[in-house]
């Protein structure tokens, strides 16, 4: 009887034995296996540019033929028509909106349990580089990368060290345009270049796309050299290859804008053999499975084998487990370098969904940067010719609350279908998927910056902390801030009431639901001059900008000269009181001229770089103050 107990207790120490050697082994093998994994990025284009997703037009041989090799994502996406807060989309796995990083240019905090992705690979033992931006819109976290330069390579890793490898290419820029090459000197014939339905063809704008059809074919070539390079070192048939662009662009109303050209990606996706069974279909596939940015995070760390942190919010669509297929895909905008404007939009296989959260702001909104590119200064001197047609003129004029596109019979996203009966079950189907995401993310958006920055401070958190905390109450937020946009008298006495609520964010989204209506909110002036005092600048200025339309200018100016001198969070007071001044009529800005004739000369100090300015030169300049844009 002892016998038989030893020989059990002896076969179970063997069991366990066993089972611990095979774990060990198995493990051994997985970390043997796992994949070397390289990024090919590059800079603002849409997928429309390259010879594979169907453009005739362009020279793309390398990505073409690199198509045919490995799997072509129709629908991919990027979160933000921009580069910083899609590259902090990116970095976390988690949306900008959802963390506080979605204005662009800005650099708050997250919280220490956020890590940016390549920490959990160097954890798992790769070696990971960064050739070579990060631009990551919050405060980096050092020691991320194992090489982060000009120079940074997969090859100064240790022998058989797997690697993940970023490769950002700058040639298909926005910055690329910006100096003109002669048209004899081009590859592309500028009179020959298909120009999408929302821009005039002034000869700047063939020009500027038929030398940007040049950097795509040059972009292309760059591909095909690292692709040969990786083959020489006898790494092709080790290695997973993404290319793909950080988001759309790149000449006006794509890049910065939430249409099918600023958020429609390439993706293509090249398999060696040996890693095919995490794919998602064999080689020459094209698949029209909706993918977003916020999904190659946690895609990535799948495929090699590591857990995904409860944070991420993307979905897995490769590797040995992956998601089911999502119905949706989102994205938004915020504030563009010294411009604010919020959108949210939604887009499923067929249709896109745009909800304006800032209708009366003219997409048209002069951006220092943007205009630098002499089709985007032809657009507007053709406009004011009165040369434009109706798809080109909506650029340059307010936004409808709600806009919906049919992306497969109108690529260009002119005709607006919101208001169109046939289409009201898709127009309720997708705002009911909008209002959905925002909630499930906790949309720090909703905050104005300056009050977003303000009020996480003061609660001694992080913004993505505070959005989840029980200081924002995000249902009666949401839903102050959809009375408010969308421009509806009925919805007065709603904001009237919300003038008086003791959250600032209510009374902001209140204040500014008057200045959309206009001289509609007359019944609203006395609680409106009172907020003018309120102890948060952004509901003042919101205030301001509504008694400027009720007539009450020298009230409104007053304030919004004081808010000049704020430099609280960065400047951005400051900045939102000068986006509300560049709305008035020139003729009533005779008072604050000289204040920005000497804030012109006598910049505040401010962390980067300082956008007051680029609104202040434009104020002057239009004011007759100034003899060119930039001085």
């Amino acid at each position: 009887m002892k016998r038989n107990r030893y020989l059990v207790r002896n076969l179970g120490f063997v069991l366990i034995l066993c089972t611990a050697i095979i774990h060990t082994h198995a493990q051994g093998i997985k970390n043997r296996q796992r994949p070397n994994i390289l990024w090919i990025v590059s800079e603002d284009n849409s997928a429309s540019y390259i010879g594979c997703y169907g453009n005739k037009m362009a020279t793309t041989p390398n990505l073409d033929k690199m198509a045919s090799e490995g799997i072509l994502y129709e629908n991919a996406y990027a979160a933000a028509p921009v580069c910083a807060p899609t590259r902090s989309t990116l970095i976390t796995g988690i949306y900008a909106t959802s963390m506080g990083t979605q204005n662009m240019r800005s650099n708050y905090p997250i919280p220490e349990f956020i890590h940016f992705y390549p920490y959990y690979l160097r954890k798992a033992g790769y070696y990971c580089s960064n050739q070579d931006k990060k631009d990551y819109n919050t405060v980096d976290q050092p020691d991320v990368w194992n090489e982060y330069s000009k120079e940074a390579s997969y090859k100064n890793r240790k022998t058989g060290q797997p690697f993940f490898a970023v490769i950002n290419l700058m040639t298909t820029h926005e910055g690329q345009i910006f100096h003109s090459i002669p048209d004899n000197k081009l590859k592309h014939d500028p009179n020959k270049m298909p120009i999408p339905a929302y821009l005039p063809p002034t000869a700047e704008v063939k020009h500027d796309l038929a030398q940007y059809y040049d950097k795509i074919e040059e972009m292309d070539a760059q591909v095909g050299e690292i692709l040969e390079q990786l083959k020489k070192d006898g790494l092709a048939e080790n290695t997973i290859v993404f290319y793909y662009s950080d988001h759309g662009g790149v000449l006006g109303r794509s890049k910065r804008f939430v249409f099918e050209n600023g958020l429609h990606i390439p993706l293509i996706i090249r398999f060696p053999k040996k890693y095919q069974y995490l794919a998602s279909g064999k080689p020459g596939t094209r698949t029209n499975r909706l993918v977003n940015e916020v999904d190659f995070t946690p895609t990535l760390l799948n495929l090699a084998s590591i857990k995904i942190p409860e944070y991420m919010q993307g979905h897995l669509f490769l590797g040995a487990e992956q998601s089911p297929p999502s119905q949706y895909v989102y994205g938004f905008r915020e504030r563009m370098d010294e411009t604010y404007d919020m959108c949210r939009t939604v887009r499923d296989k067929q249709y896109r969904y745009i909800r304006n959260y800032m209708p009366n702001r003219i997409r048209g909104q002069y951006i220092r940067y943007l205009w630098k590119a002499a089709s985007m200064r032809s657009w507007e001197a053709a406009y004011k010719k009165g040369e434009c047609n109706e798809a080109q003129s909506a650029f340059w004029k307010p936004k409808p609350p709600e806009q919906l596109y049919d992306v497969k019979n109108d690529p260009d996203n002119v005709h607006n279908l919101a208001g169109d009966p046939k289409y009201q079950s898709v127009l309720k189907r997708m705002r009911k998927a909008n209002n959905t995401w925002i909630r499930q993310i906790h949309d720090a958006g909703f905050m104005p910056e300056a009050m977003m920055v303000s009020l996480a401070n003061k609660a001694h958190t992080t913004i993505y902390q505070y959005v989840r905390s029980k200081a924002y109450p995000q249902e009666e937020i949401f839903s102050m801030a959809e009375a408010a946009s969308m421009e509806d008298p009925e919805n007065l006495n709603k904001l009237i009431e919300g003038l008086r609520n003791p959250n600032p964010v209510i009374r902001y989204w209140s204040a500014y639901g008057c200045a959309m209506l206009k001289k509609d909110a007359g019944p609203a002036k006395q609680v409106l001059e009172n907020a003018l005092s309120d102890s948060f600048p952004d509901v003042a200025i919101a205030a301001s900008e509504a008694l400027y339309y009720l007539g009450e200018k020298d009230k409104s100016l007053n304030r919004l000269m004081r808010a000049l001198n704020n430099n609280n969070s960065n400047g951005k007071v400051r900045l939102q009181a000068l986006n509300v001044l560049r709305l008035f009529d020139k003729d009533d800005l005779s008072p604050v001229l000289g204040k920005l004739n000497y804030m012109a000369l006598h910049p505040m100090p401010v962390k980067g770089e300082d956008y007051s300015l680029h609104i202040i030169d434009n104020i002057l300049f239009n004011s007759g103050e100034m003899e060119y844009r930039g001085k």
